[in-house]
C-alpha cells in the first residue's frame, strides 16, 4: 500500500512515478453509503469492539479534507451524490502505510476506501479504512475550501474549479438538468414526439438574426449555422407527425450581455390544430409545473425582486403598450420615415440609423420603453406584422399578428403564434424580406424554396412555440446572467499573463439589442 501512496522519490506529484488504477468498483455512491452508515448507527467503540473489522463498504471520491490529527487521520471525500467522511486508525492498518497516507494524499486526488460503516461521538456518519487505494493525483492545488471561486473569469473559464468549489453553482446546474427532463415527460405525455433537425442550414431562417457560416469541403457548399429549427420542423408536421418537438442549440452572430449568448439552447414545439392561445395555455401550465416539480415553489427571487409564476399572467396588447409608454399609436404610424421622426422627436434613441426596416425600429421602440417595465410574468399579445413573416395575420385585424411572448423582468423567454401556413402569402412575406436583406437589414430571413415547395404539398393548421432553455433556468435559480446556467460560455481569448486586460474585457461582454 506505501507504494500505491507515495513513490520512491517522496514526490506524491510526480506523474512520471504514479500509474492509476482502472478502474474501483464501489458498493454504492457516498450518499447510499452515508445512508447505511446513519442507519446502522453504531459507535466506534462497538463496531472495534473485537478488533479491526472487516471492510464490508467500498466507496471513492475526491479529496476535499484530510486532516491528520496523530494516531487517527479524518478525511472528507466527495462524489456527485454528496460528501462522506472517511477515517484512519493508526492501530487498524500498517503504520508505515498510515504514514504515507497521512503525508502523501493532497486535496484534490481521487482516492478509494475499503473499510467500513460506524458514527462518530459527534454523530458523524463515518467510514473506517481497512485499505486506501490512491486513484489519481491532483497536480494543482484546490479551490479554496470556504470562499470557493470568486473570480468570475476563471468561474467560466475553469468550470470545472467552479463546481468543485461553489455548491450553488452545482445546484444551477442540476436544476437545469432536472428542468429538462422535467419538460421532455410533459411534452411525451401530451403525445409530441421528439425529433431532430438539421444544425447545418442552407438559408437562415426562422429568427430575425444574423447567422454564422462555414463551408462544408465535401460538398463544395456553404451553409449556415441555424438561427432556428422552424422551418423544418415544420417541414415534419406537414410530413404527417402532428406534434413535434426540439431540445437543441440555435446560433446567432450577435452581441452579447446577460440575457444573450451566441450559442443557446432553444425548445420549440409545433401541434397541429392548435393556435396561439392553446399554447398559451400549455405554456404557463408547463412552465408553472416546471417550477414546482423541479424548484419546489413558484416564487424565485430576480435581482431582489420576487417574481410569481404562480399568479395569473396578465394579457397585455403590443401596440397599446407602446402607446401607452411613448404615445406613439403604432396603429396610425405605419411608415418607417414616419416612425423614425416620432421617435426622434421624443429623444427615445438617437441610434435609428442602425434600425434599416419598419420591424426593426418598432423592435428598437419596444425594448427601449416598454419591455425594461415588464417584471412579473406576462402574455405579450398581437405584435405588429412587420415583425414576424412565418406568423399568421389575425382575422380581425390583419395589421397584427396571432402572436405571443412572455415577458418576465424584462426577459422575453417564450414566443409562440399561429402559424402561416398558406404558401402564396408566405413566400410574398419571405420575399419581402429578401427586399430588406438587399437594402442593408441582415437580420431579416432568408428565401427557402423548398419550405415554400412543402408548404405548398398542403401543411395543416398549427401553432408553434419557442422557450429558450437558458433564460428560464435563470430565472428559476437566480442567476443575473446566462453565463451562470452554460457550462462552458464563450469567451474572448484569455488574455496573455501580465496584461493589462481585466477579467471583464476577457469575457467578451458586449451589447446585444435583441
Amino acid at each position: 500500500m506505501a507504494d500505491d501512496v507515495t513513490p520512491p522519490d517522496g514526490d506524491p506529484g510526480s506523474p512520471q512515478r504514479f500509474h492509476p488504477p482502472g478502474r474501483f468498483p464501489t458498493t454504492g455512491d457516498l450518499a447510499e453509503v452515508l445512508a447505511r452508515a446513519t442507519a446502522d448507527g453504531r459507535p466506534h467503540e462497538e463496531v472495534a469492539a473485537d478488533g479491526p473489522p472487516e471492510a464490508t463498504e467500498r466507496v471513492a471520491g475526491r479529496v476535499m479534507l484530510w486532516r491528520h490529527m496523530g494516531k487517527r487521520l479524518f478525511g472528507t471525500l466527495q462524489d456527485g451524490s454528496g460528501r462522506l467522511q472517511v477515517s484512519l486508525f493508526r492501530d487498524e492498518m500498517d503504520p508505515d502505510t498510515y504514514r504515507s497516507l497521512a503525508k502523501g494524499v493532497r486535496l484534490g486526488d481521487f482516492i478509494g476506501v475499503s473499510g467500513y460503516g460506524y458514527i462518530t461521538g459527534k454523530g458523524e456518519p463515518t467510514v473506517g479504512a481497512r485499505e486506501v487505494t490512491v486513484l489519481q493525483r491532483a497536480l494543482e492545488p484546490m479551490p479554496d475550501k470556504w470562499a470557493g471561486v470568486v473570480d468570475t473569469d476563471v468561474r467560466y473559464r475553469k468550470r470545472y474549479l467552479d463546481l468543485l468549489g461553489n455548491p450553488e453553482s452545482r445546484r444551477r446546474f442540476e436544476v437545469r438538468s432536472r428542468l429538462i427532463t422535467h419538460i421532455r415527460h410533459w411534452l411525451d405525455d401530451r403525445g409530441f414526439l421528439e425529433v431532430e433537425t438539421p444544425m447545418l442550414q442552407a438559408a437562415a431562417s426562422g429568427a430575425a438574426a444574423r447567422p454564422f457560416s462555414t463551408h462544408h469541403n465535401a460538398l463544395d457548399r456553404d451553409f449556415y449555422l441555424r438561427i432556428s429549427p422552424e422551418t423544418f420542423l415544420k417541414r415534419v408536421v406537414a410530413g404527417g407527425f402532428d406534434r413535434v418537438y426540439e431540445i437543441g442549440r440555435n446560433f446567432r452572430n450577435e452581441g452579447i450581455d446577460s440575457s444573450h449568448l451566441q450559442e443557446f439552447t432553444m425548445l420549440e414545439w409545433y401541434a397541429a390544430y392548435w393556435d396561439y392561445t392553446d399554447n398559451m395555455a400549455a405554456v404557463r401550465d408547463l412552465i408553472v409545473s416546471s417550477l414546482e416539480s423541479v424548484v419546489g415553489t413558484t416564487v424565485v427571487e430576480v435581482d431582489g425582486v420576487s417574481v410569481d409564476f404562480g399568479a395569473e399572467w396578465p394579457v397585455i396588447d403590443y401596440r397599446s403598450a407602446v402607446r401607452d409608454a411613448t404615445g406613439i399609436d403604432l396603429a396610425a404610424v405605419r411608415d418607417v420615415g414616419a416612425l423614425k421622426a416620432a421617435i426622434a422627436e421624443r429623444g427615445i434613441a438617437d441610434d435609428l440609423d442602425d434600425a434599416p426596416s419598419y420591424a426593426a425600429l418598432v423592435d428598437l421602440l419596444y425594448k427601449r420603453t416598454v419591455r425594461p417595465s415588464l417584471v412579473q410574468p406576462c402574455f405579450l399579445v398581437h405584435h405588429p406584422a412587420e415583425l414576424v413573416p412565418l406568423a399568421r395575420r389575425n382575422d380581425d385585424d390583419p395589421d397584427v399578428l396571432d402572436m405571443f411572448q412572455v415577458v418576465v423582468a424584462g426577459w422575453e423567454i417564450v414566443k409562440a403564434y399561429s402559424e402561416l401556413v398558406d404558401p402564396v402569402e408566405q413566400e410574398e412575406r419571405l420575399l419581402e424580406q429578401v427586399r430588406m436583406r438587399e437594402a442593408g437589414d441582415d437580420e431579416t430571413m432568408m428565401m427557402e424554396d423548398d419550405f415554400i415547395e412543402a408548404m405548398r404539398h398542403g401543411m395543416p393548421p398549427m401553432s408553434g412555440l419557442g422557450l429558450g432553455i437558458d433564460r428560464f433556468v435563470a430565472l428559476a435559480t437566480g442567476a443575473p446572467t446566462l453565463r451562470d446556467v452554460v457550462l462552458f460560455p464563450l469567451l474572448r481569448e484569455a488574455a496573455p499573463v501580465g496584461d493589462d486586460a481585466s477579467p471583464a474585457d476577457s469575457s467578451g461582454t458586449e451589447t446585444a439589442d435583441d
